[in-house]
């Protein structure tokens, strides 16, 4: 079946899935949409985690055992400004800083965060579109019991431990989605929508909440599949499973379902939690992406997902 791949993404888990696209689609058929709440501007610099998480998995420039950062990374920067007590809490290679400075001074010069995106991505030879969800600056905040933190201050600094009460999204509402986001979710040629295992809370609610997009998603003639981050009651990475308990949920498939309630057709789930209770349309499938196999056939069991629901 022949036709246009949209994925809608965050970070790790993720840019695991984008990848096993790579391997069982066209890389010029895919676009990937990328969560831009947890950008920041840190020391002066202009940082997009999971965009560059993105880009580092798909040019195979990813630390193999975290999953974010470059592979055979070095610190002198980080020691450098340890030595003027310069703050240390966000980690920012030598190699990686590469990235950051030059989409700063891209952005200062007037160019777009998607230009910029675009220039990395043509840099790299990776193929597939990547796109922001948004130009406009968007920043996840999170109320906590320890107070209202920036997402990477919460999620970084933190490590996670305060207990959320609740998540907005700063800047959202005057936000416009980025040069060819709605089209590509709009475009007849698009066969399949694909929502990533990543934080339906802190990575795709971001993106839903850029004004055009959840319209968009309701709109389109394409199936949109999510693939759930649950697995075996648990979440494979982050605070996806603490967060849910935080905000009243259980740790399910159901709750998942519940959440995309309006935007998808469909569910993945893993073959350790089956589907049992599902009011919608789903499949089964052993969903941990260890290796690059593994990534390839949750790819084309979303896929194939959404072709059973075309029909």
């Amino acid at each position: 079946m022949s036709g246009r791949i949209v994925v809608l993404t965050g970070g790790v888990g993720g840019a695991k899935l984008v990848l096993g696209l790579m391997q069982v689609c066209p890389p010029e058929d895919i676009t990937a949409i990328v969560n831009t709440g947890d950008d920041f501007r840190h020391l002066g610099l202009a940082i997009s985690p999971d965009i560059d998480t993105l880009l580092y998995t798909l040019s195979g420039r990813a630390n193999a055992a975290q999953g974010w950062g470059r592979e055979g990374e070095t610190w002198s920067f980080m020691d450098a400004l340890k030595s003027l007590d310069g703050e240390d809490w966000f980690l920012l290679g030598d190699g990686d800083m590469a990235l950051h400075v030059l989409r700063s001074h891209m952005l200062a010069s007037g160019e777009t965060l998607s230009a910029a995106t675009a220039r990395f991505a043509t840099a790299w030879d990776l193929g597939l579109k990547i796109l922001p969800m948004s130009d406009d600056a968007v920043a996840t905040h999170v109320s906590t019991d320890a107070g209202d933190l920036p997402f990477q201050r919460y999620f970084v600094e933190q490590r996670c431990a305060p207990a959320v009460r609740a998540i907005r999204f700063e800047g959202a509402e005057q936000a416009y989605p980025a040069p060819g986001v709605i089209e590509a979710i709009s475009d007849p040629a698009t066969r399949a929508i694909v929502i990533a295992p990543s934080n339906p809370w802190l990575s795709v609610d971001p993106i839903l909440a850029v004004p055009g997009i959840r319209e968009a998603l309701a709109a389109r003639k394409a199936p949109v599949v999510a693939v759930s981050p649950i697995v075996g009651g648990q979440a494979v990475k982050g605070p996806t499973a603490k967060l849910m308990g935080e905000l009243g949920l259980g740790v399910t498939n159901q709750a998942i379902a519940a959440h995309y309630e309006g935007v998808i057709d469909a569910l993945l789930v893993d073959v350790r939690d089956a589907g049992e209770g599902l009011d919608i349309p789903h499949a089964v499938t052993d969903t941990l992406m260890k290796t690059l196999d593994d990534r390839a056939r949750v790819a084309r069991a979303a896929l194939d997902l959404a072709e059973r629901i075309a029909g």
